[in-house]
């Protein structure tokens, strides 16, 4: 049985482009094999840092794949190519 790739959202209470990508990652989670979790960024002062400006982050094969906008053409791309 194939594992299915964890996908991090980094993303913070009241963004709207991250409500946008969870979205996009419910709908996709018909279309593909993958989990995914978030992780609210103003919870930890290290990912704050790294991620103020960029939120939402996604991170796709422990990668940072998208910020600010996902395109689920290209995550289903980018999922299938490991």
């Amino acid at each position: 049985m194939p594992v299915a790739p964890e996908v991090i959202l980094y993303s913070r209470k009241g963004c709207h482009l991250c409500e946008v990508v969870k979205a996009s990652l419910v709908r996709l989670e018909s279309r593909a094999l993958f989990t995914w979790r978030e992780i609210d960024i103003d919870a930890d002062a290290e990912l704050l840092g790294l991620y103020n400006e960029e939120v939402p982050v996604v991170f796709l094969h422990g990668r940072k794949a998208f910020k600010y906008f996902m395109d689920e053409e290209e995550f289903l791309r980018r999922l299938e190519r490991g």
